[in-house]
């Protein structure tokens, strides 16, 4: 079964109000799928992490550069064709946007592999090892805004009301506006709800180790990305310092970036993101490493329902760590934040929040040969962008 096209597609949308992290305010939200393309008819589907501007380089990155080594190619080659590019390519780029690309094709490849099989992608790794899956919402992003702290606590309560028992806030305005907002919303949702807090790496560890100490004092399940990725022993620092766990890596990329953080005793939990760190192929063995130190795994998800499925997957397939009769199940990351692309570009929604809503905060796996999802290109149409 040979490759014989290789399409990129970029969409975005307007924000209805300007949504922000700890680095950046934006005001749209982005999509960039991928398509692969055999001879045999089968088409899979992949999805590149990166927004914005990042998204059109990474699409001129899959139609100019990887398409052109892959063409003719045994779509079900999978771990030769990602060595291919990845050995023909390392001096131009061992992380970042080359890898983003190479994501989204190699979780097109897996999709192929389900499609042809006939088999639902977490069969084809081997699963499933559970029925349901717990998700937490991802919301509460920053916003120039008087009264942040009561739109927090409001929305905070809002997804609790909707069956969420676990929550993700984003900080990053400085350690006591920050402790205020995490302080605000733990009032509001009580200490029943497990709290996550993100800081996508705006701290030092010398500034990040006081408020981790307040944030501890608050109940918050884990600290994610307080320091830069590259300070790794800043990192290693505030994991012995803390009882809180420290969780990062979303912005790390293959089985080498992934060795060190490990090694390293850098995070008490680690988030690979699979549409980033080379794809699904790369992200097994991120996976066998991190068990290798007994380091759970928890997905960071960011995107597309399309993300959001491949997701469910690889979930649905990772192994209990270190296993027993009760073991703590891995969570799905669901951003609930505005977007478009969620259950509206599917043919068969996820229907994750109605899921959520139905059963008290988890969903059932999804059905289907490979990831099990088809876009609606003519709802997505109206969103794209030009090449």
């Amino acid at each position: 079964m040979k490759i014989v096209a290789i399409r990129s597609h970029v969409f975005r949308h307007p924000l209805t109000h300007e949504l922000g992290y700890s680095q950046a305010y934006y005001s749209e939200r982005t999509a960039h799928f991928v398509e692969v393309v055999t001879d045999e008819g089968l088409i899979g589907l992949g999805e590149c992490f990166g927004a914005g501007t990042v998204a059109l380089a990474n699409r001129a990155i899959v139609e100019r550069t990887l398409a052109p080594l892959l063409l003719g190619e045994d779509a079900l080659a999978r771990e030769r064709l990602w060595h291919k590019v990845y050995n023909g390519l390392r001096d131009h780029g061992q992380k970042g946007l080359l890898l983003q690309a190479l994501s989204g094709i190699n979780i097109a490849l897996w999709d192929i592999a389900g499609k042809a099989a006939n088999l639902p992608l977490y069969r084809l790794l081997g699963g499933p090892c559970r029925q349901r899956i717990p998700v937490y919402g991802y919301g509460m992003m920053l916003r120039r805004e008087a009264g942040l702290a009561n739109s927090f606590a409001d929305e905070a309560r809002e997804l609790v009301g909707l069956g969420f028992r676990a929550l993700k806030m984003k900080i990053g305005l400085g350690p006591k506006p920050d402790l205020a907002l995490a302080t605000a919303v733990r009032q509001a949702i009580g200490d029943d709800i497990d709290l996550m807090v993100d800081a996508n790496r705006c701290y030092t560890a010398r500034e990040a180790l006081p408020l981790g100490r307040e944030l501890e004092r608050l109940g918050v399940a884990w600290f994610e990305e307080p320091v830069a990725n590259e300070d790794r022993q800043g990192y290693r620092d505030l994991a012995q310092a803390l009882d809180m766990p420290i969780a990062g890596g979303e912005g790390e990329f293959t089985r080498w970036g992934f060795r060190d953080l490990l090694e390293g005793r850098c995070v008490d939990l680690v988030q690979p993101e699979v549409c980033g760190l080379g794809g699904i192929s790369e992200y097994l063995k991120i996976v066998a490493l991190a068990h290798a130190h007994f380091v759970p795994v928890v997905n960071h998800v960011w995107g597309s329902n399309l993300s959001v499925a491949v997701n469910l997957h690889l979930l649905a397939a990772l192994p209990d760590l270190p296993g027993g009769i009760a073991p703590t199940p891995p969570m799905l990351e669901f951003d609930t934040t505005e977007s478009r692309f969620r259950d509206a570009m599917l043919q068969r929604p996820l229907r994750i929040l109605a899921q959520v809503r139905e059963s008290g905060g988890s969903v059932g796996l999804p059905e289907g040969p490979g990831l099990g999802v088809e876009l609606d290109w003519d709802y997505l149409r109206g969103y794209a962008v030009p090449a």
